[in-house]
């Protein structure tokens, strides 16, 4: 893989950040599970949302992609009877598949690349067998599942990720009969269900919320639909560190009604100083003197290796508690942000769930790992613009997974990056 050169230099001006990934998976599966022809735009071809349109293309889906116009015609889905699902290093792929899957009892065996096939799926091994789906598998993936997905009553621990949630959700209407999923603990990340929820219903689908979980009526329909998909707020926040370390960024394609959950982001940002303001529909995050916080990261986790170069130059101490799922994502993202920013001189060190970080004036620069994790490469990349020197990052391939263009951005608000090739 390539690494990138980024130099200091402040960060300022206009850009529109890619759309939702996680709107975007959603509403690919429901045009699926549609009968009839969907358009859903914009849609950005990254590594993730690619795999989740050859999925349902396994499933029998046809889909054509024209520029960023994505669109599915979902009435020969479950057509074929076997399948084989590679789901890339899409951890949203593999969850929400898996029970879409078994709902058109389809004998699938799902496989994945990177650190995908180490990434939990035990929830699913407790509660689909009981529900008529064989599930075999040595630990991870590959996975193989067979059977016909039943309705009935699903009781999920909340402290899991959203995404088994999720894919329960999406693949429990069109079974014939009633289910509900009960909580057996408090949910986390909420944001990202009531965005599967919000996304199901404009596709025709109701889900019908309980103080303890959710209650779905079987034998409904997906209905085709043209989507467009918000901008998303996990990738903006790259942008809202550059401008809070120093420069002027106006992001252009936000919803401010999102129920995405790193929508906190504003929230977290004006706590630690920037000065947020929104004009027209559009979000301008400029700098201001930073000071330490307390980040509860438990509904938030993708934010926080952005959060972790923010509070790193931000005057005091920033405690960040609630992510050790962050150990199990495409990296160890705890372990690789201390060791990134440690590098970059900054005072951060792990904790069991999080990073206790006594902001510096300045960093060093320096040459450090991307653990070939896109979130990790591009939360360092912002690091240039409080920094002395240049700062090395190898992997810079792995941003494909979820926004190939971010380089090209950062250039367009005048940052300087440069490949190195090899």
């Amino acid at each position: 893989m390539s690494r990138i050169k980024v130099s200091p230099c402040n960060l300022s001006g206009k850009v529109s950040v890619p759309p939702s990934k996680s709107a975007a998976h959603r509403a690919i599966i429901c045009a699926a599970l549609s009968d009839g022809i969907s358009v859903i735009q914009p849609v950005e071809l990254s590594n993730d949302i690619k795999a989740t349109i050859e999925c349902i293309n396994a499933l029998g889906v046809k889909t054509t992609l024209d520029g960023k116009t994505l669109t599915v015609d979902g009435s020969s889905v479950f057509s074929k009877k076997s399948a084989v699902m590679d789901c890339g290093e899409s951890g949203s792929t593999l969850r929400f598949m898996i029970p879409v899957a078994a709902a058109g009892n389809i004998n699938a065996e799902f496989i994945g690349h990177g650190r995908l096939p180490q990434r939990p799926v035990g929830i699913y091994l407790d509660c689909l067998p009981e529900k008529g789906v064989d599930c075999k598998t040595q630990g991870g993936l590959p996975l193989n599942i067979c059977g016909q997905l039943e309705s009935g009553v699903y009781r999920i621990p909340g402290n899991v990720s959203s995404q088994f949630i999720t894919g329960l959700l999406l693949a429990l209407p069109i079974l014939d009969g009633d289910s509900e999923i009960i909580l057996t603990s408090p949910a986390q990340s909420v944001g990202y269900i009531n965005m599967t929820i919000d996304v199901m219903k404009a596709f025709g689908v109701e889900v019908q919320t309980l103080e303890t979980g959710w209650k779905i009526r079987g034998g409904q329909k997906y209905i085709p639909q043209n989507f467009t998909v918000e901008g998303d707020w996990s990738q903006a926040a790259f942008f809202f560190t550059a401008a809070a370390l120093g420069g002027k960024i106006e992001i252009d394609n936000l919803s401010i009604n999102s129920h995405q959950g790193d929508k906190a982001c504003m929230e977290i940002y004006s706590q630690f100083g920037a000065d947020i303001k929104e004009n027209n529909g559009n979000i301008i995050i400029e700098h201001n003197k930073l000071k330490g916080i307390e980040i509860d990261a438990t509904d938030i986790p993708d934010l926080v290796p952005a959060l972790a170069v923010t509070a790193a130059l931000a005057e005091g101490q920033t405690i960040i508690k609630g992510a050790a799922r962050l150990r199990i994502k495409e990296s160890d993202r705890l372990k690789a942000m201390a060791d990134g920013l440690s590098r970059l001189g900054a005072d951060i060190k792990e904790t069991d769930d999080g990073l206790i970080i006594n902001g510096v004036e300045k960093l060093t620069g320096g040459s450090v790992e991307g653990y070939n994790d896109h979130r990790i490469v591009m939360s360092l990349a912002t690091a240039a613009v409080k920094s002395d020197g240049d700062i090395i990052i190898s992997d810079m391939e792995s941003i494909n997974k979820s926004y190939p263009s971010f380089f090209e951005d950062y250039k367009k608000l005048g940052g300087n990056a440069d490949v190195i090739l090899g």
